[in-house]
């Protein structure tokens, strides 16, 4: 005997008139099983948290900034200053000095300026004699950094800003950039 369910007992399929519930399926018929799926969603969370930690960002450098010492121009309208500033590479790579940017915030706004060379501090130290006491080396741009190794020096900027005024400052920070890394801030 045929079963109830045989294809004998169905009526003919008339294929213009298919239900939909049939010709697209439901959610359980078209999605695959859950238990590979959440398998699958917990391996590429755990490959973007291990990217996400071992591709972070580490500092490559840690500075320090000593005193700074400021001396009016003639106009009383700007100060040449001289700022100290070590530099400690961190890193397990040799680092190269790009560029040193000293801002001070003041009631008036903030003030930025990249130091100045090396080889204009003679010019400066000749016209203003008082900066040569509260100087050290100059710190070169374009300086070497070997792993471990520490960069410390004296630069110079200058800041449309009375000699009292910058005394008055709020802050002073700087801002150490290298080639093909990130810069640090040092406050």
């Amino acid at each position: 005997m045929a079963s109830p369910l045989s294809d004998q007992n169905l009526p003919p399929v008339d294929a213009g008139h298919v239900p939909m519930t049939e010709e697209f399926g439901g959610f359980k018929r078209n999605m695959p099983a859950p238990g590979p799926l959440i398998v699958a969603m917990l391996l590429v969370g755990l490959a973007v948290g291990a990217g996400i930690y071992f591709l972070r960002y580490e500092p490559v450098a840690s500075g320090a900034m000593g005193p700074a010492f400021a001396v009016d121009l003639p106009d009383h309208s700007t100060v040449l200053v001289t700022v100290q500033i070590s530099v400690k590479n961190i890193s397990k790579k040799p680092i190269f000095l790009k560029n040193v940017r000293v801002t001070v915030r003041t009631n008036r706004g903030e003030f930025s300026d990249d130091f100045a060379p090396v080889s204009d501090f003679e010019r400066y130290f000749q016209a203003y004699p008082e900066l040569r006491q509260h100087s050290t080396e100059g710190l070169k741009r374009d300086t070497r950094i070997a792993p471990g190794e520490q960069a410390s020096g004296t630069v110079i900027v200058s800041f449309p800003l009375s000699k009292d005024a910058f005394d008055a400052r709020q802050a002073t920070t700087a801002t150490v950039s290298f080639y093909d890394q990130k810069p640090i801030v040092i406050k």
